[in-house]
């Protein structure tokens, strides 16, 4: 097993990081490998805002559901699906790229290119040997994130990548096993080898938090996602797309 794969088999969220900024060295190191992955036809529908000002980190923070590691961390990226640079293009050359630029199809490639780039730099980071949170809190309220990092039309911010010298490891969380996430040849659908899987699954989940918890919480998976899925969240996110020019048609 090379050094590379042992880095992404490691990976686990990090929510307590050293009062220590990342160099600007390692910021540009860990942009320029987000910009190295693939890019559907070349369009590279992405920007990365890095917020280095505490009261704006602060604000992010608030935002987020009041996360303290998106305020205290080594640098705080902004990962955002973003077709604005292809709207001036299109108006540089005078050309009607509007209908492209509204279609699902194109808001998908702006959501795949930059979910790409972003673990791309999560992988680069955890090479450096620094610890990396992703924070989906930012689409709490995409309104007044827009507002505060003065993004226009046509650019979403996505999600944060919080960054920094872990203070404190935890332990990795399982992962569904192999055989219930791929597939040979078609998609399997033995529904009493796939409760069988989530059964298996489900008590490996609930060992984890028991043992991290000192039995405390002894949570099963299924029953802890169910839960989720079952409570609206974020449910303006359509027409939150919408005003913002993406999407439309």
């Amino acid at each position: 097993m090379n050094d590379v794969i042992t880095t992404i088999l490691n990976h686990r969220s990090i929510r307590h990081f050293e009062d220590k900024p990342l160099t600007d060295e390692q910021i540009e190191t860990i942009v320029a490998c987000a910009q190295a992955a693939a890019t559907s036809s070349f369009i590279q529908a992405y920007s990365i805002i890095g917020v280095k000002d505490k009261e704006k980190k602060k604000r992010l923070a608030e935002l987020t559901g009041n996360q303290e590691y998106v305020e205290k961390n080594g640098h705080f990226f902004v990962f955002c699906a973003d077709l604005y640079r292809h709207t001036i293009m299109g108006e540089k050359q005078q050309k009607n790229v509007t209908p492209s630029l509204e279609s699902t199809e194109k808001f998908m490639v702006a959501l795949i290119d930059t979910s790409l780039a972003a673990q791309n730099a999560a992988i680069a980071a955890e090479s450096l040997g620094l610890g990396i949170c992703y924070i989906g809190g930012i689409r709490n309220n995409l309104e007044m994130v827009k507002e505060l990092l003065n993004i226009p039309d046509r650019v979403i911010p996505l999600f944060g990548l919080a960054v920094g010298y872990p203070s404190h490891i935890t332990d990795k969380k399982p992962r569904l096993p192999l055989e219930h996430v791929y597939h040979e040849d078609e998609y399997e659908q033995d529904m009493d080898l796939y409760y069988s899987q989530l059964d298996k699954y489900d008590q490996l989940i609930s060992n984890y938090y028991d043992a991290r918890t000192n039995g405390q919480r002894k949570d099963r998976w299924s029953e802890q996602i169910v839960s989720m899925l079952s409570k609206q969240t974020r449910m303006y996110m359509k027409e939150f797309i919408q005003k913002n020019k993406l999407d439309i048609r």
